[in-house]
């Protein structure tokens, strides 16, 4: 399964956000989405969710068009993780989690065992089982961001969109969620991902999509796409980008700032 973006314009009523906009991802791969504040990032997460129509081209999930599809819909394809996520009432780990079956459940609908059973196996997946009957109130950044993908995973989508995943989250948080990125990468799940740290890209393997100043910059490989040249003319700083080394030899590169 795939999601295609073909020549698309994506914006809000007349204005014109993004334009020329033309890339795939497949299940199985991870692409991050780079550039600055105001490039169009939210506007590409907006449409590909649904919540807003292309100005023009089209959007094909599997072959078909997503012209006319419902919330619904994307929800059984499509999955979004938060930047961050709150809840006023002490809601369980095991209640949050279940609350992503909402697709799959008609409108006065209930969750049956086969709906818990899948919860309980996205609690397992993500490593958190210990925390099933805590409040999702008294969970650390780290705990609450793992519990918010374990609720979309119990959308069962093809893909996974992700704003920030690891933005509030300190040092070993960030590696955790980033090492279950990679596991669910290997669930055959399609994985997009907007963050401002190109080397997540190199950590995760993963295409590059780069848009700057209204349109698609570039797309593609990591090594390719995350040059000193693409980040100067994107962000418009100096940076070096190096190989990092192990015990092995050569791991990945990084990407440094020069300050």
């Amino acid at each position: 399964m795939k999601i295609e973006i073909k020549n698309a314009a994506l914006g809000y009523g007349k204005d014109n956000i993004l334009s020329g906009v033309n890339f795939e991802m497949r299940e199985g791969e991870v692409v991050c989405l780079l550039g600055p504040n105001g490039a169009g990032k939210t506007t590409l997460f907006k449409t590909l969710l649904g919540f807003l129509k292309p100005l023009a081209g089209e959007i094909l999930i599997d072959g078909q068009s997503v012209q006319n599809w419902g919330n619904s819909e994307f929800a059984r394809k499509i999955a979004y993780v938060p930047q961050t996520h709150s809840t006023p009432f002490p809601y369980s780990v095991f209640q949050v989690v279940l609350f992503g079956r909402a697709s799959h459940l008609g409108l006065f609908g209930s969750p049956g065992k086969k709906d818990r059973q899948i919860a309980e196996k996205c609690i397992e997946m993500l490593g958190i089982g210990h925390l099933k009957h805590r409040s999702f109130t008294q969970l650390s950044g780290g705990e609450r961001q793992l519990t918010v993908i374990a609720r979309a995973l119990a959308q069962e989508p093809a893909f996974l969109v992700m704003d920030e995943p690891t933005s509030n989250l300190d040092f070993g948080n960030q590696v955790k969620v980033l090492k279950k990125i990679n596991e669910l990468r290997d669930e055959s799940l399609g994985i997009f991902i907007a963050t401002h740290s190109p080397d997540h890209a190199f950590l995760l393997n993963a295409k590059v999509l780069m848009v700057c100043s209204g349109k698609l910059q570039c797309y593609g490989e990591p090594a390719e796409i995350i040059t000193e040249t693409n980040m100067k003319q994107v962000y418009g700083v100096d940076v070096r980008v190096i190989g990092a080394y192990n015990d092995s030899g050569f791991d990945r590169n990084v990407c440094l700032p020069m300050i």
